[in-house]
């Protein structure tokens, strides 16, 4: 069994919006450690995104990370010399972590705009229930459902 994490590193809110959630997104488009750079394209794409929704940006990122984040994920198990897939519900910490994950993963793989817009446009697309991230979300979801049957062997 794994041993719990004891230490874990409180992340300062960011300095525009006094949000935690907006620092982790700051981190997470990082790349190369150019914080500069991944605070501006963030900014900017809140703009955009709260121009197109008509919403404070705050508002419209907690609904798009909602809509993007899954509820049940899989996990391997291996019983008796075979590997199963078992459904379990995902903590809401891991969902609002993944639900960023797969909405850049999801930027990222758009080509020919700048990093902001393409963000901006992924985040308006989990905002409205489409898109890539949401796509992967149901994908896991239809997963998890497929394989409702190995769940007894979750403990």
């Amino acid at each position: 069994m794994r041993r719990p994490v004891k230490n874990r590193i409180e992340i300062e809110p960011d300095l525009k919006y006094q949000s935690v959630l907006v620092s982790k997104l700051i981190n997470k488009i990082m790349s190369r450690g150019k914080k500069a750079l991944a605070t501006h394209i963030v900014y900017r794409a809140l703009e955009i995104l709260e121009q197109k929704t008509k919403k404070p940006a705050l508002e419209a990122l907690d609904i798009a990370i909602n809509n993007a984040g899954p509820n049940m994920e899989l996990k391997s198990r291996r019983v008796g010399g075979a590997n199963y897939q078992i459904p379990i519900e995902v903590k809401p910490e891991r969902k609002t972590a993944l639900a960023i994950r797969w909405m850049i993963e999801a930027a990222r793989s758009a080509k020919g705009k700048p990093m902001e817009e393409k963000f901006s446009e992924e985040m308006l697309n989990a905002f409205n229930n489409t898109g890539g991230a949401v796509k992967k979300k149901l994908d896991t979801h239809r997963m998890a459902e497929a394989n409702k049957a190995f769940a007894h062997f979750a403990w």
